[in-house]
C-alpha cells in the first residue's frame, strides 16, 4: 500500500477532531486565567488558585451555554430576515436530549427501519428537527423538500465536512465522499464508461447467475437450505468485480454456508476463503460507519484509540492494491508502447471501468476509493434488492406465480434473456419498483447546506422553512416511500399492481420524487440502468429453473427473528419474517433462508 493512502488510518479517526474540540471548548478557561493572572500582576490583587481554577470551570458551561442561546436567536433572526419560520423542534425528556439519542441507537441495533430518531414524524410533521447534545439535525421525508436538495437547488447542498470525516476512513475522497470540484472529477472520470452500450453485460450476467443457480439446485437436491443473501451477495460481487477489474473475486466457487440448525454445519468445518475474508472485511467497515452515522458527533470519543473500521480495511485493501499497482502498471506500458496514445478517453469495448480509470489518472489513492465506491454500488444495492424481491416472492405466492407465467411467455424455460426481451416484460419492471419502494437500498442519507437557505414548507398556507448553513439534513426515503399521502391507503402494502393500474398516474407520474431509490438530480446513479439489467437478468433466469420458492423460518437464527411485538404493526412491518436492517445499504439479519423446487424440464 502507499504511504499516502496508509496515511489515512495512521491516527484513529476520533482523536484530532476531540483533541480540536476540546481545545476549543477550553478556551474560555484560558481566557479567565490570564485575565485573573494580568488582574494580580497589574493590580497586585491576590487572586487565590482556587478562585482562578473554580471560575475557569464554571465559565466552560457557561460559555457553552451561551454559545447555543445566541445560535437560536441567530436562527430565528437570520429566518425572519428571510421571510422564513423554524420548523417543529422534537424534544425529549432529558437534558441534551440523551433519551432520544440512546433511542436511536437502541433502534439501530435491535429496532424497526424508520424506529428511533425517526419517531415523532407522526407528531411534529415531515420536516422538523432533533437537537441530540445540542446538535440541531433536521429530519425530513417531504419529497418537495428532498426535490430542493437534490435537483433545484442541488449547489447549495453538500455531503458536509463531518460527513466526510466520518465515513473516510472507508470511502475516501471516492464519488459518494466528495463535494465541489472533486465529486466532479469523480463524476466526470466514470460517466463515459456508463452511458455506453456495455450496461448490458449479459454474457458476464448468465456465466455468474450460471454457476448461482448450479449451488442453488446442489444445495436444494440434499435437502437443505440455502441463505440467497449470501447467494446472491456472492453473484453481485463476482460480477462487480469483473465489471470493474477484469478479475473476478470468485467468491461463488468457495463453499456456501449451512443453517445454524442443519445437523450438516456441525460436520463441515469452512475454512474462509480469500473471497470470504474480503466480503466479511467489506461489510465489517461498513458497519463501522453506520454506527458511526447513527451517533452523530459522539461516534469519536468511541475512537479515540483505534479506528473502528481500520481491520477490516486491511483485509479490502490486501485485495484492491494489487489490481490497482497491475493496472496502473500495464496502462504505464501500452502508453510506453503507443507514443501516449493511451490516454484516449473513449473507452474500448473490451476495457474494464479500471483500465478507463487509469487512462485519466494514475493516482492510487483516487483510483482505490473511486473503485471502492463503485463496487460498493455494485455489489451491495443489487444483492439487498434482489434479495428482498425473493423474499418477497415467497411471501407472496401469487406474485411469484404470475412474473414466472411472463418469464416463460416472454423468454421460454431456458433462452437467455436480451436487452430487449427485459423492456418488454412490464409485471418484471413492476415487481422490482416494488420491492425498491418498500426497501430502498439506501433508506437513510444525509445533506448540508454551504449557506443560509430555505425549504418549501410542508404545509403550503405557511411561510417557507428556514435551513441554516452548516446543520446537516437528513432525508429517509425509505419513510418517504411508505406515506400514504403519497402512494395511497395501502402504501405499507406490497402491491406490484400499483406499478400499472391507475395508482401510477395517480401517485408516481404527478410526482415522480416520491420515489427515489437511485437519488435523483446531478447525483443520480450512473448505473442505474446496469442495476436493472443485472436484477431482472438474475430473477428471470431463478424463475426458468424453479417452480417454487419458500422461506426456510427453522433456519433463520433465532436472534435474527422479528420481535413479537411487529406483528401488531400495520403493512409490512407487522407481516415481516425476517429483521431488516442498514448500515450503508439495506439487508437482512441473518440471512434470508429459502427452499425452492426445481422446474420440470420436457426431455
Amino acid at each position: 500500500m502507499s504511504s499516502k493512502h496508509a496515511a489515512r488510518f495512521k491516527l484513529p479517526p476520533g482523536l484530532l477532531p476531540v483533541l480540536k474540540q476540546t481545545g476549543f471548548n477550553c478556551l474560555p478557561a484560558a481566557f479567565v486565567v490570564a485575565g485573573a493572572r494580568a488582574l494580580s500582576a497589574a493590580g497586585g490583587m491576590n487572586i487565590g488558585i482556587v478562585c482562578i481554577a473554580l471560575a475557569a470551570l464554571l465559565s466552560i458551561p457557561f460559555v457553552y451555554v451561551g454559545r447555543i442561546v445566541y445560535r437560536t436567536r441567530s436562527y430565528k433572526r437570520r429566518a425572519a430576515a428571510m421571510g422564513a419560520v423554524m420548523p417543529p423542534e422534537r424534544v425529549g425528556k432529558r437534558i441534551g436530549n440523551l433519551d432520544l439519542l440512546q433511542e436511536g441507537i437502541e433502534a439501530f441495533r435491535h429496532g424497526y427501519l424508520g424506529d428511533g430518531f425517526w419517531g415523532g414524524l407522526e407528531e411534529y410533521g415531515p420536516l422538523h428537527t432533533v437537537s441530540l447534545l445540542w446538535e440541531p439535525l433536521y429530519l425530513t421525508t417531504d419529497a418537495n423538500v428532498l426535490k430542493t436538495i437534490l435537483a433545484t437547488d442541488f449547489p447549495i447542498f453538500d455531503k458536509g465536512e463531518d460527513f466526510r470525516e466520518t465515513v473516510h476512513s472507508v470511502l475516501g475522497v471516492g464519488v459518494f465522499n466528495a463535494d465541489g470540484e472533486m465529486w466532479k472529477f469523480h463524476r466526470t472520470m466514470t460517466r463515459p464508461y456508463f452511458t455506453r452500450d456495455r450496461i448490458s453485460h449479459f454474457e458476464m450476467f448468465d456465466r455468474h447467475a450460471d454457476l448461482a443457480i448450479k449451488k442453488m439446485k446442489e444445495r436444494f437436491r440434499g435437502g437443505h437450505a440455502l441463505d440467497f443473501q449470501d447467494l446472491v451477495s456472492r453473484f453481485t460481487l463476482d460480477s462487480a468485480t469483473e465489471f470493474l477489474f477484469g478479475q473476478c473475486v470468485h467468491s461463488l466457487k468457495t463453499d456456501l454456508p449451512y443453517a445454524y440448525n442443519d445437523p450438516v454445519a456441525a460436520l463441515v468445518v469452512r475454512t474462509p476463503s480469500a473471497a470470504d475474508r474480503f466480503t466479511e472485511a467489506f461489510l465489517k467497515a461498513q458497519a463501522a460507519l453506520a454506527m458511526r452515522l447513527r451517533m452523530g458527533w459522539v461516534w469519536r470519543f468511541s475512537e479515540l484509540t483505534k479506528d473502528a473500521s481500520a481491520e477490516a480495511m486491511k483485509e479490502v485493501d490486501a485485495y484492491l492494491q494489487p489490481i490497482m499497482e497491475e493496472a496502473i502498471r500495464k496502462n504505464r506500458s501500452h502508453i510506453g508502447k503507443s507514443g501516449g496514445a493511451g490516454k484516449d478517453q473513449d473507452a474500448e469495448d473490451s476495457e474494464t471501468l479500471l483500465d478507463h480509470l487509469v487512462k485519466l489518472t494514475d493516482d492510487p489513492v483516487v483510483l482505490h476509493d473511486e473503485t471502492l465506491n463503485i463496487l460498493i454500488a455494485g455489489r451491495d444495492t443489487t444483492a439487498a434488492t434482489l434479495t428482498f424481491a425473493v423474499y418477497l416472492l415467497c411471501m407472496n405466492p401469487e406474485v411469484f406465480k404470475r412474473l414466472r407465467a411472463e418469464v416463460l411467455e416472454h423468454i421460454g424455460p431456458t433462452q437467455m434473456p436480451s436487452f430487449d426481451d427485459i423492456r418488454t416484460m412490464k409485471y418484471l419492471r413492476a415487481v422490482i419498483n416494488e420491492t425498491l419502494r418498500l426497501y430502498p437500498v439506501v433508506p437513510f442519507n444525509v445533506r448540508v447546506p454551504n449557506k443560509d437557505t430555505t425549504f418549501p414548507n410542508p404545509d403550503p398556507t405557511k411561510p417557507r422553512v428556514f435551513v441554516p448553513a452548516n446543520v446537516a439534513v437528513s432525508y429517509s426515503v425509505f419513510m418517504m416511500h411508505r406515506r400514504k399521502d403519497y402512494w395511497g391507503p395501502d402504501a405499507a402494502y406490497y402491491d406490484p399492481d400499483r406499478w400499472l393500474d391507475e395508482r401510477l398516474n395517480k401517485y408516481f407520474t404527478a410526482n415522480p420524487f416520491i420515489f427515489l431509490p437511485f437519488n435523483a438530480g446531478p447525483r443520480i446513479c450512473l448505473g442505474q440502468q446496469f442495476a436493472y439489467n443485472e436484477m431482472s437478468f438474475f430473477l428471470i433466469r431463478l424463475l426458468q429453473n424453479f417452480s417454487q420458492m419458500e422461506l426456510d423460518l427453522s433456519a433463520q437464527p433465532p436472534e435474527a427473528r422479528p420481535p413479537p411485538e411487529w406483528a401488531g404493526a400495520e403493512g409490512q412491518k407487522g407481516a415481516e419474517k425476517i429483521f431488516p436492517k442498514a448500515h450503508l445499504t439495506l439487508y437482512v439479519h441473518g440471512g434470508l433462508w429459502v427452499k425452492m423446487t426445481e422446474a420440470e424440464r420436457d426431455v
